[in-house]
């Protein structure tokens, strides 16, 4: 379990990151409230993280990520709840196939093995391009070879592939839905 990084903080983050990401909207229902459901996916994915996951917030709070382990995830009356939110709240009763079908897609990529899943990584807009995003995974990328797990991601931008690449991932796989989505993985490193 995560300790304690204010929510508040990395869902802002988050939100202003991924506003016009491909993939978060394919996800988010569309329309007057997405902004509201974005927030909302973000929220129910801190949650998750807080519970089977690692949260990561740069010192001057000016990037986080959120990461998971898959292999710890456990269905629970609270794990349930937030799952019941996050449809009412942001994805949408009659869009929940659509989501659940890509969803797997994804997860049948994953090896059959446990794996450090880099979930949401963002800078906040008025920081990018400053190195924090770098630092960021480069923490993540040291945690995952502590523990000797491969990360595995998904993108939908197509100009964060070659970030991803600078620091040792390779694209494994593509899959197109309404956009291209890029996934990602790097092994670990055992220096």
């Amino acid at each position: 379990m995560t300790p304690f990084i204010d929510r508040t903080t990395v869902v802002d983050i988050l939100c202003q990151s991924f506003d016009t990401n491909k993939s978060v909207n394919y996800v988010v229902k569309q329309g007057k409230y997405r902004k509201q459901r974005i927030r909302a996916l973000m929220e129910y994915s801190y949650d998750v993280c807080q519970m089977f996951g690692k949260i990561y917030l740069s010192d001057d709070g000016s990037a986080c990520a959120l990461t998971l382990m898959p292999e710890q995830k456990r269905t629970s009356l609270k794990s349930i709840i937030l799952d019941v939110k996050l449809i009412f709240s942001c994805i949408g009763l009659w869009r929940v196939f659509k989501v659940l079908k890509r969803d797997s897609m994804i997860k049948a990529s994953y090896p059959n093995k446990s794996v450090f899943y880099l979930w949401f990584i963002g800078v906040r807009i008025a920081d990018q391009n400053k190195g924090q995003g770098s630092a960021l995974l480069s923490e993540i990328i040291k945690d995952a070879d502590l523990i000797q797990h491969p990360i595995y991601l998904e993108t939908s931008m197509s100009e964060n592939v070659f970030f991803y690449k600078k620091h040792g991932f390779e694209v494994y796989k593509e899959l197109v839905f309404d956009h291209k989505l890029f996934l990602l993985r790097r092994f670990v490193c055992n220096n």
